[in-house]
C-alpha cells in the first residue's frame, strides 16, 4: 500500500434545537469514532470532523477532503435532520468515494425515558432519508449501509467498502507499462486506452522491449546471485533430471529479469506491466518466475498485452493489502474444462505467470521447455491453489463503453496430480453451476483472462464499477439465464 489512508467521518445536523443538542450530537459522534477506531474492526482509521450545520461548512469540508491525499473517502451520517439543500454545493465539489452510514447513536428506543427532546435530537430515521433523497436526485454514486454502528455485520460492511474506496482513489493514479503490443488478431485484449484514462484515470503507455532488456542487462552478477540464493531458500527445487548447475543458470536469468524489470518500473513510476511472448527482444527467456514474483509484491500483470487485466490485478492487490490471512490475488486464464457429470469445472492456469500468493503450500521452481516465445527454457513457480470461494472479474471494452463482469467461483482441490503440467493451476466451479456460469460469461462477452481474488467479494467489485460509472454484470448463486439476458438488454439501454 502506497499511503496510510484515513476516512473522514462527517455528521450532518442543524441549529434548530439549540446549542445543547449540537453538543450532544458532537459528543455522540466523537464517542462513535473513538470506539470504532479502538475496536480494530476497520482497516483504516476514522477521522472525526466538526458537526456540519451550514452549506458553507459542508462545502468547505468536501473541498478539504478532496485536497487531502490521505483521505480515501467521506462517510456521512445524519444524526439529526439536516436540510438536504445545504448539501448540494458540497456534494457537487466532492471528489472522494462517498458512503452514507444510516445509523443512530442509541441502539434501542428508551421506552421509559423517551420525550420530545430525545425525539428532536435523534432523527437519523428521517434525516437520513432527506439526505438520501438529494444524493439520489443528483445522481451521485455512493454506498448506503444501514444498521447500528456497534453491529459486527455493519462494521464488516464498512471495512469492506473502505477497501473498495482505496481501489477507487488508487485508480486515478494507476500507471500501466505495455511492453510491446497485444497479441495479434486477439480482440479481447484490445481497448480504448484514452477512454480508460478518462473513465478510470489509468495511464497506459507503451515501451519498447529493448528498454527493458537494457535494464535487465545492467543488473550485476552479484545482485542476481543474491536473489537466486533467496529463491533457493524460499522455494522447493524440482530439477526434473536437469544438471543442477544448468538449472541454476536458467533460474538466474529470471532473477536478472525480475531485478531489471522492478528497477525500471520503480524508476518510471509504473504499477502494472504487460508482456507479449512474440516480442521479447534480447531477453533470454519469456519472463515467468520474474513476473510471478513481481505480482507477489503487488504489481499488476496481464498476459499478451492485456492491460485491462493488469490494471484490475493491481487495484485488487491494493484493495486486499494487509488483510490478515489473505489467500491471494492474481491474473488467471481459462484453459480447459472438466466435463464429467457432477464434477464439472474449469482448469485455470497460464503458461508461466500465476501469482504464488494463491499457492496452497510451498511453491517449487521448475524449468521446462516452452514453445511460446522461441527462447530458452524458462524457470517458473509451480503449485496448486488454495480452495474456497473467490471472485473473478473481466473488464471488457464494448466499443462505446466498458463493462465489468463479476463472477463468484468456488475453487476446489484437483482430483489428481498433474505431474506433466509444469505450471501453477487453479480448478474452479463457476456459480451457480457450470452450465449457467459459463453460458452467462459468454453471453456477457467475458474475456479468457480474469483478475481473480480469494479476498474480495462480488459486492466490493460492483461498488467499484458503480463509482466508476460503468455497467457491472454479476454471475453468482442467484443468477438465472433468463434474468441475466434481461440484465444485458437493460445494460445496453442504460449504458450508451
Amino acid at each position: 500500500m502506497n499511503k496510510q489512508y484515513q476516512f473522514w467521518f462527517c455528521v450532518g445536523s442543524q441549529d434548530l434545537y439549540g446549542e445543547e443538542c449540537l453538543r450532544n450530537v458532537a459528543e455522540h459522534a466523537q464517542a462513535m469514532v473513538k470506539e470504532i477506531n479502538d475496536s480494530g474492526d476497520l482497516p483504516f482509521p476514522l477521522v472525526y470532523k466538526p458537526i456540519l450545520i451550514t452549506a458553507e461548512m459542508i462545502h468547505r469540508t468536501f473541498k478539504e477532503a478532496g485536497e487531502d491525499d490521505t483521505c480515501a473517502g467521506v462517510i456521512t451520517w445524519m444524526h439529526t435532520f439536516s436540510p438536504a439543500k445545504s448539501w448540494i454545493k458540497g456534494l457537487q465539489a466532492n471528489t472522494k468515494p462517498l458512503m452514507h452510514l444510516h445509523t443512530q447513536f442509541n441502539e434501542a428506543i428508551p421506552y421509559d425515558d423517551i420525550d420530545m427532546d430525545f425525539m428532536n435530537e435523534n432523527q437519523s430515521a428521517h434525516g437520513g432519508r432527506e439526505y438520501g433523497h438529494i444524493v439520489s436526485r443528483m445522481g451521485l454514486a455512493r454506498k448506503v449501509i444501514a444498521g447500528h454502528w456497534r453491529n459486527e455485520g455493519v462494521r464488516r460492511r464498512i471495512a469492506s467498502w473502505m477497501r473498495t474506496a482505496v481501489g477507487i482513489v488508487e485508480s486515478s493514479r494507476l500507471r500501466v507499462m505495455r511492453v510491446a503490443d497485444n497479441m495479434r488478431n486477439v480482440a479481447v485484449t484490445e481497448g480504448d486506452k484514452v477512454e480508460a484514462q478518462l473513465k478510470f484515470g489509468w495511464e497506459v503507455d507503451a515501451w519498447p522491449v529493448t528498454e527493458l532488456a537494457h535494464a535487465v542487462a545492467a543488473v550485476s552478477a552479484s545482485d542476481t546471485n543474491a536473489l537466486v540464493d533467496e529463491y533457493y531458500d524460499t522455494y522447493d527445487i524440482i530439477l526434473d533430471g536437469r544438471d543442477k548447475d544448468e538449472f541454476r543458470r536458467h533460474v538466474a536469468v529470471q532473477a536478472q529479469i525480475e531485478l531489471g524489470f522492478e528497477r525500471f518500473l520503480k524508476e518510471k513510476n509504473y504499477h502494472a506491466i504487460v508482456t507479449h511472448f512474440d516480442d521479447l527482444g534480447t531477453l533470454q527467456q519469456l519472463p515467468g518466475l520474474a513476473i510471478q514474483r513481481l505480482m507477489s509484491k503487488g504489481y499488476g500483470f496481464g498476459a499478451e498485452g492485456d492491460w485491462k487485466t493488469a490494471a484490475m490485478v493491481r487495484l485488487m492487490k491494493l484493495m486486499t493489502a494487509d488483510i490478515k490471512n489473505a489467500k491471494g490475488t492474481s491474473m488467471l486464464e481459462d484453459y480447459t474444462y472438466h466435463l464429467v457429470p457432477g464434477q464439472e469445472g474449469i482448469l485455470q492456469a497460464h503458461m508461466l505467470e500465476i501469482c504464488p500468493s494463491l499457492a496452497s503450500g510451498k511453491p517449487a521452481i521448475r524449468c521446462q521447455p516452452l514453445t511460446m516465445g522461441n527462447r530458452e527454457d524458462p524457470a517458473r513457480l509451480v503449485f496448486t491453489s488454495k480452495t474456497g470461494p473467490g471472485v473473478a472479474v473481466s473488464l471488457i471494452d464494448l466499443g462505446t463503453r466498458f463493462r465489468l463482469i463479476v463472477a463468484g467461483v468456488d475453487c476446489l482441490a484437483n482430483e489428481k496430480p498433474m505431474p506433466k503440467l509444469p505450471v501453477a493451476t487453479v480448478f474452479w466451479k463457476p456459480q451457480p453451476d457450470f452450465t449457467t456460469g459459463v453460458e452467462a460469461w459468454i453471453l456477457a462477452g467475458g474475456a479468457h483472462h480474469t483478475a481473480f481474488s480469494y479476498d474480495l467479494t462480488v459486492e466490493q467489485m460492483v461498488d467499484w464499477a458503480e463509482h466508476m460509472g460503468i455497467e457491472a454484470l454479476v454471475i453468482d448463486q442467484h443468477t438465472t439465464l433468463r434474468t441475466f439476458k434481461q440484465e444485458i438488454l437493460l445494460g445496453n439501454a442504460v449504458y450508451r
